[in-house]
C-alpha cells in the first residue's frame, strides 16, 4: 500500500498505542490521519484530525464513516481490559463491556467502514489483537475471550473483504507499556516500537504482525501436544 496516498483513520487514538499509530503514520508521511477518540480534546498532536468517536455508539460509528468518506485504511485500535475472572460472581457485566468495545465495536467499525474502503480502491483495514488471542490470563479471562473472539472477526473479515480488495492486517503483541499495563511485571515493548511494526506491514502488505518474541513464541507452539493454550499464561 502506497502510504503517501494513504487517509487513515485510528481508533482510540488519543495516547498510549493509538497516539503512536497516529504518529507513526505521519512521520511515514501518510496523506491525512483522523485520530478518534470519546473526548476529541485529548488528541493534541500537531497535523492530525481529531473525530469524537465512541466505538459501543452505532450512531457515532456511522456518522465517522459518512463524515470520512475519504478513508483508505482503518486501524482499530480502542480496546478496554478489566478483571473478568470467568467464575467470578460479578463478572459478566465486565465480560460484555469488554466485549461490547473488543468485539462488537471493532464489528461495528469494520461494517461501517467496509464500503468506504472499497470506494476509495480497497486499501487495508488493521486490528488491533494480543497474544491472548491464544492463551488465557485467569484474572483478565473476559479480555482474553474479547480478543479470541476478535481473531475469528479478522480472520472472517479476511475472506469476506479479499474480493474488494482490502488487505486485513492481524496484529498480536504481547505486552505493551500503556496505562492498560501499568501494574504488569513483565518485559513490555514500547508502544513506538509496535506501530513501526504495523505501518511496515501495511506498506510490504503483511496479513499478520506478531510484535515480540512472547507472541512469536506462543504462536510457533499452538501446534504442540502440549499447546500453550492448555496452560493459564502459556507456561
Amino acid at each position: 500500500m502506497q502510504l503517501k496516498n494513504t487517509v487513515a483513520f485510528v481508533t482510540g487514538a488519543n495516547r498510549g498505542l493509538g497516539l503512536a499509530f497516529a504518529k507513526a503514520l505521519l512521520d511515514a508521511g501518510v496523506k491525512k490521519v483522523y485520530a478518534a477518540a470519546r473526548n476529541p480534546a485529548q488528541i493534541t498532536l500537531p497535523g492530525l484530525h481529531p473525530i469524537q468517536l465512541d466505538v459501543t455508539d452505532q450512531q457515532q460509528v456511522l456518522a465517522a464513516a459518512q463524515a470520512c468518506g475519504d478513508v483508505n485504511l482503518l486501524i482499530n485500535n480502542a480496546g478496554i481490559a478489566q478483571p473478568s475472572p470467568f467464575l467470578a460472581n460479578d463478572s459478566v457485566a465486565a465480560i460484555r463491556t469488554q466485549f461490547d468495545t473488543n468485539f462488537f465495536g471493532m464489528l461495528a467499525m469494520s461494517q461501517a467502514f467496509a464500503p468506504v474502503l472499497e470506494a476509495n480502491g480497497g486499501g487495508a483495514l488493521v486490528n488491533m489483537l494480543s497474544v491472548l488471542s491464544w492463551i488465557n490470563l485467569a484474572g483478565i479471562n473476559g479480555y482474553s475471550a474479547s480478543k479470541a473472539a476478535a481473531w475469528s472477526l479478522t480472520n472472517g473479515l479476511r475472506n469476506e473483504l479479499r474480493a474488494q480488495g482490502t488487505l486485513v492486517v492481524g496484529i498480536h503483541a504481547a505486552f505493551i507499556d500503556t496505562d492498560m499495563t501499568q501494574h504488569v511485571a513483565m518485559p513490555k515493548s514500547t508502544p513506538q516500537q509496535v506501530a513501526v511494526q504495523v505501518v511496515e506491514a501495511i506498506a510490504q502488505g503483511r496479513e499478520e504482525v506478531f510484535a515480540d518474541e512472547i507472541t512469536r513464541q506462543v504462536k510457533r507452539a499452538l501446534s504442540l501436544d502440549a499447546a500453550p493454550y492448555l496452560r493459564e499464561g502459556g507456561q
